[in-house]
Formats: structure tokens, C-alpha cells, sequence
């Protein structure tokens, strides 16, 4: 499984998805997580108290996420959480070690207790 990282740090989920420059993308096989690359993308949050849905910018970052199955960050807003469930990306709030957090959500998405391989999830 396929699992989208917003970390500032590169340790820890500590990105509001709409901050996030950058989405480390980790696969998840058999409860083990693996770093296999960064993504690049322009930041969706325009710090507007209105924060009208930016769909040009929304869209580059799912097109970057392509393959992913969930996205964790520290915070995302409701409109984004949405939009991305409705493309298929599980949205997951979460803080902490990065990989603590994609071991907590591979579990919660494959409910397979870590016991899973990559054909399965």
C-alpha cells in the first residue's frame, strides 16, 4: 500500500496538508513502511480566511499523489478531506513518528494486523 506523507521534518506527520511543498511517499508491505521518494507540489493553502476550494492547485497534488491510497497529515481541512475521498485517497489526521503513523493507518486500511502482503493491500 501506497501511503502520501506531509512532514516538515522528514521524521514526523507534522504538515497541515494544505502547507505541505512536498508529500514523502512511503510503500507499506507486510506492516513495513519504506521510504521510495518525495513529491514536489505547489502549496493549496493560500491563507485566505475564506479559502475558496482551489481546484487547479487541488487537482496538481492528486495528480502527484497518483497511486497512493491515503494521504496523513497533521491537519487537513473538510472540503480537501472530501474531495479526496471522493477520488479514492483516504485522508487520515495523525502526529508523531512517521512511521508509527503509517503503521496505525495501513492497519486501519487493510485491517489485516500487519500480517498482509503487497498483492493484498
Amino acid at each position: 500500500m501506497r501511503i502520501a506523507i506531509a512532514s516538515k521534518s522528514g521524521t514526523l506527520v507534522d504538515q497541515h496538508f494544505g502547507h505541505a511543498e512536498r508529500f514523502l511517499i512511503y510503500d507499506c508491505a507486510e506492516g513495513t513502511p519504506h521510504l521510495v521518494g518525495q513529491k514536489p507540489v505547489e502549496k493549496y493553502c493560500s491563507y485566505d480566511p475564506d479559502h475558496p476550494f482551489r481546484e487547479d492547485k487541488f487537482s496538481a497534488i492528486v495528480a502527484a499523489l497518483e497511486g497512493c491510497r491515503a494521504v496523513l497529515s497533521a491537519q487537513i481541512g473538510e472540503l480537501p478531506r472530501q474531495e479526496l475521498e471522493k477520488r479514492g485517497i483516504a485522508a487520515i489526521s495523525a502526529a508523531g513518528p512517521i512511521e508509527a503513523a503509517i503503521r496505525a493507518a495501513h492497519e486501519t486500511l487493510c485491517g489485516c494486523g500487519g500480517a498482509c502482503g503487497p498483492k493484498i493491500c
